[in-house]
């Protein structure tokens, strides 16, 4: 979830409420098992848990040890077992295993079972098949947001897009549904909510349901939020498969961001040591240069260094009184500012160096063309020479997928072509990732016949608009088409720029592309926002495939697959985008 400020709009509202709310449920949970125990946490939840509650804080509630959740037989010696763990299955095998080895040996404890950030019916299901239900407690952690920045809560879910759009689970809809009725009972119910997809759809209408039962005060305060949109991820593919060009997406294409931090290693760090970074408004460096295009980044630092530099030869003209004043107010601010500066520069070598090996404009020249649809065959000789050469399996991936989704499907011929370059220069195990690609709909091939919106035609004249709608959904489902370049056409996702397009004084979101691409998801958004409805943008809804729906009013709603009527409309300070 980001909070793109307009710069008429006043603050954005303290989300460090959500983390203090975290918090103190974390710790009435573990109250709950009193005395010394140990916590064994979930990998992909340890990140999470260190921004919200550190060592010490675990320690204050007498939390004696801590322990990673891996495939090997547990050391504690504790008497009292915690287990933070995500609903998974093997988490259940896992604790499962543990508790049967202690019944073997003749030890009792006492074990408890925290899920984060629900507690599913399955998981149950497996205590109680292991024959250990009985022998463990089971609570629910509900942490569903975290805020990352000061306009950015993340949900930290990496396993939903999995999930709902390759496997079809819709489990994790019910806590997309819970974050925002968490939202809006501490921020104040949305006036304004948009949304396209199934999956927002879904949300959406739980979501709905948890306000109409909970009879809340906060349902007169003053809206804090005034927009949510929700955007199903494969709406928009086009957006992540690209690379970007703005320094924080290639630190993150680079070095990969994970919870809000990054590790820099010693190539960054001038050290033998890795260095954990937190990548937020609080760096002031960071601040400044994380939306930058990169080619202005180098001169932005440069400047930067040399105005530190003129802060610290000012010390040389103070007396005692002021030199007191300078060390005590200013020279700590000034050496973090200089330690911060030192790693971000060595962030920006590394990423030249890797960039410069890896031929990075010809593939931003490559991807460009993909978008654009010009060269599309010597785009596909690229990438068979990137795949051929080893480069990167993750970027040939991308960029064959790339090229499926703005083509509405590989040719055949090139899809079995490709295909089987990639099986033979990264291995035949790669055969089951090709078939969850085309399972998403992210890498496919053109069949022939009719298109799927020619099918969808004939159909509807030959039923009611009802059952149409129900046939077409159903269609959706077996085979979603991209229409990428008829959606770029009529959105001016491609801009057309007379000369060369300014990188440093930036006219629209295409500078993040450099100056190729305007996101779609955030054209959407724009557009919705200009129109303050879907008004005229009902071809675009089509071609996207998507059931649509607006809402202004908390008890005002009208949902469809056509243009929602707005019922009324409240200016807004601030905006809110949930993508899943």
């Amino acid at each position: 979830m980001a909070f793109p400020l307009r710069p008429d709009a006043p603050e954005l509202p303290d989300f460090s409420m959500l983390k203090r709310l975290a918090r103190d449920q974390l710790i009435y949970l573990l109250e709950q098992l009193p005395g010394k125990k140990d916590l064994f946490i979930e990998a992909d939840l340890m990140s999470p848990l260190d921004r919200i509650a550190n060592v010490s804080i675990l320690k204050q509630h007498e939390v004696d040890k801590l322990y990673k959740v891996e495939n090997k037989p547990a050391l504690s010696s504790n008497e009292q077992l915690c287990f933070l763990v995500r609903p998974r299955i093997k988490n259940m095998r896992y604790i499962a295993n543990l508790v049967n080895a202690d019944k073997l040996a003749g030890r009792t404890r006492k074990y408890k079972v925290i899920f984060s950030p629900q507690k599913f019916y399955a998981c149950e299901m497996v205590l109680e098949e292991e024959g250990i239900y009985g022998d463990v407690s089971c609570d629910e952690w509900a942490f569903s947001l975290l805020p990352l920045d000061v306009d950015l809560l993340s949900m930290e879910l990496p396993e939903f897009f999995r999930d709902y759009f390759l496997e079809g689970d819709q489990r994790w809809t019910n806590t997309v549904a819970q974050a925002l009725h968490l939202l809006s009972t501490l921020y104040g119910s949305f006036p304004n909510c948009y949304g396209v997809g199934r999956c927002a759809r879904m949300s959406y209408e739980l979501w709905r349901k948890l306000e109409e039962e909970e009879d809340s005060e906060t349902k007169g305060r003053r809206p804090e939020i005034g927009h949510i949109f929700l955007l199903d991820r494969d709406m928009d593919f086009v957006t992540a498969l690209c690379s970007q060009v703005v320094y924080e997406g290639l630190v993150d294409d680079t070095f990969r961001i994970k919870c809000g931090s990054v590790d820099f290693g010693p190539e960054v760090t001038s050290s033998d040591k890795s260095l954990k970074v937190l990548l937020n408004a609080e760096d002031k460096v960071f601040n400044e240069i994380r939306n930058e295009h990169f080619s202005n980044v180098f001169g932005f630092l440069s400047q930067k260094a040399r105005n530190l530099q003129a802060q610290y030869d000012r010390r040389r003209g103070m007396d005692i009184k002021q030199m007191k004043n300078f060390v005590s107010q200013e020279l700590k601010g000034l050496k973090q500012e200089h330690r911060l500066l030192s790693l971000h520069i060595g962030a920006c070598e590394s990423i030249m160096k890797k960039k410069t090996k890896q031929d990075f404009q010809e593939l931003i020249k490559t991807e460009h063309a993909l978008l654009e649809g010009f060269n599309i065959r010597e785009s596909t000789n690229y990438i068979e020479e990137h795949i051929d050469r080893q480069v990167s399996p993750i970027e040939s991936l991308r960029l064959m997928c790339l090229l499926s989704i703005t083509e509405n499907g590989l040719i055949p011929k090139d899809y079995r072509s490709l295909k089987t370059q990639y099986l033979q220069s990264y291995g035949p195990e790669h055969l089951l990732t090709f078939s969850n690609l085309r399972r998403a709909g992210l890498l496919t091939e053109q069949a022939p016949g009719d298109t799927l919106t020619a099918v969808e035609s004939k159909v509807s004249k030959l039923v009611t608009d009802k059952a149409a709608g129900k046939i077409t959904d159903a269609f959706s489902s077996l085979a979603k088409r991209s229409n990428f370049r008829a959606i770029s056409k009529k959105l001016n996702l491609i801009p057309r720029v007379d000369g060369e397009y300014d990188l440093k004084v930036p006219r629209d979101m295409a500078y993040v592309f450099s100056g190729a691409y305007v996101p779609l998801s955030c054209r959407i958004i724009e557009q919705v926002l200009e129109r303050r409805s879907w008004q005229g943008l009902d071809e675009v809804v089509r071609l996207l495939n998507c059931s649509e729906f607006a809402f202004t009013g908390v008890w005002h709603c009208q949902v469809g697959q056509g243009v929602s009527k707005r019922w009324a409309h409240t200016s807004c300070s601030t905006s809110m985008s949930v993508k899943s």
